[in-house]
C-alpha cells in the first residue's frame, strides 16, 4: 500500500512530465503547478536547453518562449551573439577567411537558421544598439587619450585628433555630441586655441596651423603642463 508521501511524488511527476511534454509551454500550465513543481520545471528546462544544439535547440526554445520574460531573452541572444563573434575570430585568426553559416553553426552549436537570422537582423537589435551607444560614450575618454598623445609630440595623434573634430579640412562630418561635449583646448603663451576657433578656419588656415603646430608642439606642451 502507498504511503500519502508516495502518492503526493507520483502526483508532482505527474505534474512536472504533463507540463514538460507539451508541445509549447504558456503562463498559464506553469500556474497549475505548485511552487516546488515550478521550480523543478524550470530547472529541467534549463538543464535541458544548454545541453541541446542545432535544430532541437530552436525547438526547444520555441517550446519555452510564451513564459520567457524580457531579460532571459535577451541573455539568450546576448549567449548567441557572442558565440558567434567568439568563433568568428578564433577562424579568421586560424583560417584567414570569414567562415561559412554552416561552419559557424558546427563551431558554435547554433542551427543555421538561427545564425542566418542573427546575421541579418542583429544591427537593428535593442540590446546590438545599446552595446554601440555604450562605446560611444566612452569615446571622450579615448580622445582625451589621443589629445594627450598629441600634445606630448605624436603628430599621427594629433592628426587624428584634428580629423575626429572636423578640423582638417577632409570634409568629414564630425560627431555633434562629441563636439558639445569636449572641453579640450590649446594653449599657447596665453592664447587660447579652442575647438570652435578651428571649425571658423578656412581650409588652407587648418593647413598652415597643422604645420605650425608641428613645429612650435614642444613649446605648447611646456605651456600645457604648466598650466595643469
Amino acid at each position: 500500500m502507498k504511503t500519502k508521501d508516495e502518492g503526493l511524488q507520483k502526483l508532482t511527476n505527474e505534474n512536472i512530465n504533463r507540463v514538460l511534454n507539451l508541445n509549447q509551454i504558456t503562463p498559464d500550465d506553469l500556474d497549475k503547478l505548485n511552487k516546488s513543481e515550478q521550480d523543478k520545471v524550470m530547472e529541467i528546462l534549463t538543464e535541458r536547453l544548454n545541453n541541446t544544439k542545432g535544430i532541437e535547440r530552436d525547438n526547444y526554445w520555441e517550446k519555452i518562449q510564451p513564459f520567457i520574460q524580457g531579460e532571459t531573452r535577451n541573455q539568450y541572444w546576448e549567449n548567441n551573439h557572442n558565440k558567434m563573434i567568439q568563433e568568428i575570430t578564433a577562424f579568421i585568426k586560424d583560417y584567414g577567411r570569414m567562415p561559412s553559416k554552416t561552419e559557424l553553426a558546427e563551431s558554435t552549436g547554433l542551427s543555421r537558421q538561427t545564425i542566418h537570422k542573427h546575421l541579418k537582423e542583429y544591427a537593428s537589435h535593442p540590446q546590438y544598439l545599446g552595446q554601440i551607444e555604450q562605446f560611444k560614450f566612452i569615446t571622450s575618454k579615448v580622445l582625451a587619450k589621443v589629445f594627450q598623445f598629441a600634445i606630448n609630440g605624436d603628430m599621427s595623434a594629433a592628426k587624428l585628433y584634428f580629423n575626429a573634430m572636423g578640423c582638417l579640412g577632409n570634409k568629414q562630418t564630425p560627431n555633434n555630441t562629441l563636439i558639445n561635449t569636449q572641453n579640450n583646448f590649446i594653449q599657447i603663451n596665453g592664447k587660447v586655441i579652442s575647438q570652435e576657433t578651428l571649425k571658423n578656419l578656412s581650409p588652407e588656415q587648418l593647413n598652415e596651423f597643422e604645420v605650425i603646430f608641428n613645429n612650435i608642439l614642444p613649446d605648447a606642451t611646456k605651456t600645457i603642463n604648466s598650466s595643469k
